[in-house]
């Protein structure tokens, strides 16, 4: 026990100095469902005892969620309220850090309309996107990090007794996170450059494109000109860096929106809007997914397909090695946050402005010139496999291997 309240004391602080790496004086907004509230409170404390200013907390309750999707008339579901937004937006603009606590229950939404569930997730999607343009482009500091949930352990665990099961994704969460070893804030330093030298590789090779080939994926996505490869760490505006994501094993970059051609396979379930999609594929045609199918979720995955034009297109391509940290427990988390790091992964929707030179300070109209992909959505799968094989096409024709057998090659 003495070594649980440790770690979770250390994930907590990890959560305020490296995740959003709060400053003194700084307002902390924590959107949290009400089941995390132990980790809120001990992220509070953390956050004050640094110097934070004020530390908001915005609740959520999944079940209360479900039983909206369920029970309110069907024209409500397209409503949002827009006061919640305009509170993001004006804390944004006073220079606040943002950070989420996800804490699901990957079949939450088993058995309810996905066509319910889709009127209600545009409505949110559409009232956000002027907070979302806060995130997309490093403005504010922000992250994201994870509590366990009985619901969420049980499908982890299956074969655990029940009550040993949140205990046992708790060290793992503390395992992907570095928050279980000595000193985690020096150790995610030393991570975060690791990664970051991967990234300067990447991007000192110029690639025009990457194909990749592994059983049911055969695929070529072009890069547009002056593309950056990203990695663990951001910077905000103020010149703070943070980590948006806790774990992180990935380098990332966006793809030309219209130069993506042939098939892909995923090598995980997806867990979106609180439904599995497991077993899926999608063709690609000139960048548009124009064929998709699932052996689970088909309806969920269709939902996410038709979110909107810019959904049918990708954002993100991400480079994650199999032998890695979160890939070496041989867990299938059901949750995208711990999933993506342990394997290669793609996303619909949205790019990202800073992964291309000059992208923060373009207007929309001219980052859908340049290439990148404009969406409500952004929504990463997986697809990193043992036998995935990545090359790197350069301007001249020459090809230079990247992963063999789903690692780096160098």
């Amino acid at each position: 026990m003495g070594d649980f309240h440790d770690s979770f004391e250390k994930y907590a602080m990890l959560a305020v100095e490296v995740g959003v790496n709060l400053q003194s004086g700084q307002t902390l907004c924590i959107i949290s469902p009400v089941i995390a509230v132990e980790f809120v409170r001990k992220v509070t404390e953390h956050a004050y005892r640094i110097g934070a200013n004020y530390v908001h907390v915005e609740w959520s309750d999944e079940q209360i969620t479900r039983t909206r999707l369920e029970l309110a008339p069907q024209e409500a579901l397209a409503e949002f309220p827009l006061w919640r937004i305009t509170g993001r937006i004006e804390m944004a603009k006073e220079g606040a850090a943002f950070l989420w606590i996800v804490a699901e229950d990957p079949n939450l939404l088993q058995g309810i309309d996905s066509q319910r569930i889709a009127i209600s997730d545009n409505a949110q999607q559409h009232a956000l996107q002027p907070f979302r343009e806060f995130l997309q482009q490093n403005k504010v500091a922000w992250s994201i990090v994870a509590v366990p949930t009985q619901a969420w352990a049980d499908t982890v665990y299956p074969n655990l007794e029940a009550g040993s099961r949140i205990s046992a994704l708790w060290e793992a969460i503390f395992m992907a996170t570095r928050a279980n070893v000595m000193q985690p804030v020096i150790t995610w330093r030393e991570h975060a450059q690791m990664l970051q030298a991967k990234a300067k590789w990447l991007n000192a090779q110029r690639f025009k494109s990457l194909h990749f080939r592994s059983p049911g994926t055969d695929l070529t996505i072009g890069l547009p000109d002056g593309h950056i490869w990203a990695s663990a760490g951001a910077v905000n505006e103020a010149g703070t860096e943070f980590i948006p994501n806790m774990p992180t094993e990935e380098v990332f970059t966006s793809p030309i929106r219209t130069s993506v051609n042939g098939i892909v396979s995923s090598s995980k379930p997806l867990s979106y809007h609180g439904k599995l999609i497991d077993k899926f594929s999608f063709t690609f045609v000139d960048g548009r997914i124009t064929e998709y199918q699932a052996e689970q979720g088909y309806e969920a995955l269709k939902q996410l397909v038709e979110t909107d034009e810019g959904s049918h297109y990708l954002g993100e391509l991400a480079l994650v090695p199999m032998d890695s940290p979160i890939s070496n427990t041989n867990l299938i988390f059901n949750n995208t946050l711990f999933d993506e790091n342990a394997a290669c992964h793609l996303a619909i929707g949205f790019a990202f402005p800073f992964c291309l030179e000059g992208g923060l300070s373009m207007s929309q109209d001219q980052l859908r010139e340049q290439g990148l992909n404009e969406s409500l959505t952004h929504v990463d799968f997986m697809i990193g496999r043992a036998n995935l094989d990545i090359d790197g096409l350069l301007p001249d024709g020459k090809k230079v291997p990247i992963f063999k057998n789903g690692n780096w090659f160098k």
